[in-house]
């Protein structure tokens, strides 16, 4: 499929979504403010979903703070701004209902938890995604490969761990990338090798293009020295036993000559 069926595909989706999109944008803000704490009543203040039914409340969720509409007199998400605002919790819930959100931010937050690992699949159509600045824990979801409209991924400053998934080779869009100070480790994608190694620093176990390359694997390292090792002791052993060995016989011996006769009588 070309980048232009691509587009095309998805304004029609978008289209379709004009129509039914309002009641499930609403279900979206209210799930998603439901399940979040607000220390700062920021979306207590400003997030009103009283007279919502109304036809005067047409493009009414377009005033909360945070929220940016596709056109200002109708009720559907285009993104979500909630960057900075005190939030925190897990990971916000009822986000799939945003059924043409592009863009989500969620940074200098204080979110905790693994991310979504069928976050593609909740929001398809994202193009960006911020998550910076967090407590997000886990492993990056090997999902956020089919967010085929991707181009800018944020996570830098939070507590992911395991690898780079290998398949954000298929991000093609990509333009921002970064995953500063986490506890990622093992080889970097070669999607990666065209962002600046700042992008990757902060991860100790990572390596690879653009940053150092790989070291080879430590276990075949370790086996020679470990067999080197075994044959050495068993060398001084065999060494070891041979001369007390040879010691014990010769005194032994000397023994015998000296008092022959007795030896003999004993035997």
């Amino acid at each position: 499929m070309t980048d232009g069926t691509k587009f095309i595909l998805f304004l029609l989706l978008s289209s379709s979504s004009l129509c039914f999109g309002s009641d499930l944008d609403i279900q979206c803000l209210r799930s998603l403010k439901q399940s979040v704490i607000d220390s700062n009543g920021v979306l207590n203040s400003s997030w009103d979903f009283d007279n919502l039914d109304r036809p005067s409340s047409v493009g009414s969720i377009c005033r909360f703070i945070g929220v940016d509409c596709w056109h200002p007199d109708e009720n559907r998400v285009l993104s979500l701004r909630l960057g900075n605002l005190g939030l925190e919790g897990p990971f916000p819930e009822g986000l799939q209902d945003c059924t043409s959100m592009s863009g989500l931010d969620l940074s200098d937050s204080k979110f905790s938890g693994p991310i979504p690992y069928d976050i593609a699949q909740q929001m398809p159509y994202l193009t960006y995604l911020d998550l910076s600045n967090n407590s997000f824990t886990g492993e990056i979801p090997q999902s956020i490969t089919n967010l085929a409209y991707l181009n800018v991924l944020k996570l830098q400053h939070n507590q992911l761990s395991g690898q780079i998934p290998e398949r954000f080779n298929m991000l093609s869009r990509l333009t921002t990338f970064s995953v500063v100070d986490n506890f990622l480790s093992g080889p970097i994608p070669t999607f990666a090798h065209v962002f600046s190694p700042l992008y990757f620093t902060g991860n100790r176990g990572l390596c690879g293009a653009p940053l150092d390359e790989c070291p080879r694997s430590r276990k075949w390292r370790l086996i020679p020295i470990r067999l080197r090792r075994i044959n050495e002791e068993s060398s001084i052993g065999a060494a070891v036993g041979f001369v007390l060995g040879f010691v014990v016989a010769f005194y032994f011996h000397l023994f015998c000559s000296k008092r022959l006769l007795p030896c003999v009588f004993r035997a």
